[in-house]
């Protein structure tokens, strides 16, 4: 049996938390679960990898934001989905407890994909889409230079300063220039037998362009920019192999200890908890209603989704699309308990979309209207922060980002956690120890 009245919100990002707000300030009772405890302002992710922001500016406690003890019946479940039964109206998490909803939004999200070959190049090629992922790059980034700096192989030298980023998309181009900012700028002083300057930034895309959502002139204009700032930029470069070793793409092997994954994404598994078809990147079709086709209680919104607009064309995976549907969901559930006419179908307002390149230099298109270099820069950073969540966030990012122009200052470079290829190293001694333990008893 659902519990009267109760939404329950699957996922506390831009499209979930944005139904729990709208719902909460109008008094429905609602359970929200994420498998964080913690809201995540995706965009900026990149900042925390190349050490120019700290965790704490991009993420906020999803509690903090609700306030479930200030906000009436709110509950907030840190949990993982496992399953979804329509036909009790029961969310099954992973823990074994069964919540029950009368109406269910899914904004759950996507995850990165590596095109069927996460066994063979997740581990050398981490991906970009948590706090713990920007973290492990931030660190595998900073001891890369600490161990150049220290080797006496020249060789290993040169391998541990090549960075090679996969994916020229946003996140691809951001990360790039970020990466070539840090070491020609920002550590440019800090080592004594390494020339940070010398590092080499390799972006690889498969296709002809950078930025392939954008027209083809503001790609090649963040070629132009990433090129101007060191970045290798190969475009027409399919990855073939990612090995200990390094990449092989477009026919030609990097040597490095140094590979991102910024390449496709593809939906959680919201298809499988429900038991219905999906499009390739795992997305599920839903009517302009933002329903599940054939339920009135079941919405799917933001990466989650396949929704067409009035053209025919999916809307973009992006945070305003996903905070639009939030609340077009919520609203739409407040009218039915209010008895009030249904929505007109889902309208996505496009405020346009942007990316940045590199200290001052961006590119930003608002329908027929782009903007490149300096005035673009400006308007990525107020959207960025005008987005965050919660008053303190947006100003300490504001302060660091002036002060990172005046003086190239990164204010996040501590390395922390495990040293992972320490790790795999010594378990790789390991390995060849007891390989030779039982030669030398075979022998015996």
């Amino acid at each position: 049996m659902a519990e009267a009245g109760r939404v329950v919100i699957i996922g506390a990002g831009f499209g979930g938390l944005s139904a729990a707000r709208k719902l909460a300030r109008a008094g429905v009772p609602l359970t929200l679960i994420d498998k964080k405890n913690h809201h995540l302002f995706q965009p900026l992710l990149y900042q925390v990898a190349s050490a120019a922001l700290s965790p704490a500016e991009i993420a906020v406690p999803v509690r903090s934001v609700l306030s479930p003890g200030k906000t009436g019946d709110v509950k907030i479940l840190m949990e993982e989905v496992q399953g979804i039964d329509t036909d009790r109206k029961l969310v099954r998490s992973v823990g074994g407890d069964e919540i029950a909803y009368e109406s269910l939004i899914i904004a759950a999200g996507s995850k990165f994909t590596y095109f069927g070959k996460e066994d063979e190049w997740a581990e050398n090629a981490p991906a970009l889409k948590s706090l713990d992922d920007a973290l492990n790059i931030r660190r595998r980034v900073l001891l890369a230079f600490e161990r150049a700096e220290t080797t006496h192989d020249e060789n290993l030298r040169q391998r541990l300063m090549t960075f090679v980023i996969i994916g020229g998309g946003p996140t691809g181009v951001e990360m790039a220039g970020a990466l070539a900012e840090l070491a020609r700028a920002t550590l440019a002083r800090d080592f004594t037998n390494i020339d940070p300057r010398a590092a080499r930034v390799v972006l690889v895309e498969a296709v002809d362009t950078l930025l392939g959502a954008y027209p083809a002139h503001l790609g090649a204009y963040a070629e132009k920019k990433l090129t101007e700032l060191g970045v290798e930029v190969r475009t027409q470069s399919p990855v073939e192999v990612i090995n200990a070793d390094g990449v092989t793409a477009g026919g030609e092997m990097i040597e490095t200890s140094n590979i991102f994954w910024c390449a496709g994404v593809e939906a959680v598994p919201v298809g499988e908890w429900l038991g219905v078809p999906t499009e390739k990147n795992g997305t599920v079709p839903v009517g302009a209603d933002l329903r599940l086709p054939g339920r009135k209680d079941i919405f799917i919104i933001g990466d989650a989704a396949t929704v067409l607009d009035e053209d025919g064309k999916p809307f973009p995976a992006l945070a305003p699309v996903a905070k639009q549907q939030g609340k077009y969901a919520a609203d739409a559930i407040i009218r039915q308990r209010e008895g009030r006419a249904e929505q007109a179908p889902f309208h996505y307002r496009d405020w346009g979309t942007m990316a940045t390149i590199g200290r001052a230099a961006a590119v930003a298109k608002f329908g027929k209207i782009e903007v490149t270099g300096f005035p673009a820069w400006l308007l990525w950073g107020f959207v960025h922060v005008a987005y965050l969540v919660g008053f303190r966030n947006r100003i300490t990012v504001l302060i660091n980002w002036l002060w990172h122009w005046l003086t190239y200052a990164k204010g996040s470079r501590l390395i922390t956690g495990p040293d992972e290829a320490a790790i795999r190293a010594v378990d790789s001694r390991k390995a060849v120890d007891e390989e030779l333990d039982k030669t030398v008893n075979a022998v015996d």
